[in-house]
């Protein structure tokens, strides 16, 4: 099975909230090269990128801060790289950036999505950990078959494990902008729209709200007309 190898550098997705409420982000930062550097905090609207707020770090802290309308997926921006994914929610969020590691908690969405990540990088780490292992396993006089049969399984567990994990938090947050969210960036590491198993399970048993949200929408539509040409062409070349 294929890995999932999430990029969290995506636009944001917009979810409805009844009215203006105030969100407050205070961060830390052990990162050097961030000290003096102004982080950009932004959202997706209108069909692109928009900066609604921005904070420079000082004395390894920064902060953001204002009034919502909706609940919102956002990035925290150094220049045009995306240094973390955070939701812009009610409440105070602690949001921390190290060499290895970044986080947002202290609301419900935000503590949900960096539990995921923090799963998501184990799997990764564990995934890239292999090639290391496979020289290791040389070195110390293995049969090379006996290597490749035993690395091929693990890479299946880790893959079937990180499938799961994906499919698993979509499903339980498809009634929040979580769920859109992380689709969004899962299907974005695709060539272009199509449907696979893990997409079908997805779409299944997922939510309206999910079924309904603008991306999902555009991206089912543009995925169907995509299977609708790969069945011609496959036809043609019968």
């Amino acid at each position: 099975m294929k890995r999932i190898c999430l990029t969290f550098a995506l636009p944001a997705l917009l979810a409805m909230v009844s009215c203006s409420t105030q969100y407050v982000v205070n961060g830390t930062s052990t990162v050097e090269s961030l000290e003096g550097q102004t982080l950009y905090l932004k959202v997706y609207q209108n069909d692109e990128m928009q900066t609604i707020d921005s904070s420079s770090v000082v004395h390894g802290k920064f902060r953001f801060g204002g009034i919502f309308d909706s609940t919102m997926m956002a990035n925290v921006f150094l220049g045009d790289a995306s240094v973390m994914p955070i939701v812009i929610e009610q409440g105070q969020v602690s949001m921390k950036i190290d060499e290895t590691t970044q986080s947002a908690t202290g609301t419900p969405l935000n503590d949900s999505l960096t539990n995921f990540i923090r799963r998501k990088t184990q799997l990764d780490a564990q995934l890239a950990e292999l090639p290391q292992k496979e020289a290791q396993m040389i070195m110390a006089g293995m049969d090379i078959d006996e290597i490749n049969e035993l690395l091929n399984e693990e890479a299946d567990g880790l893959a079937e494990q990180n499938d799961r994990l994906v499919t698993r938090f979509i499903l339980t947050n498809s009634n929040n902008v979580l769920g859109p969210g992380i689709f969004m960036i899962l299907t974005s590491n695709f060539r272009f729209p199509v449907l696979n198993p893990l997409i079908e399970e997805i779409t299944t048993h997922a939510s309206p709200y999910f079924m309904n949200h603008p991306y999902v929408k555009e991206y089912l539509k543009a995925a169907e007309a995509n299977m609708e040409k790969i069945r011609e062409q496959q036809l043609k070349g019968d």
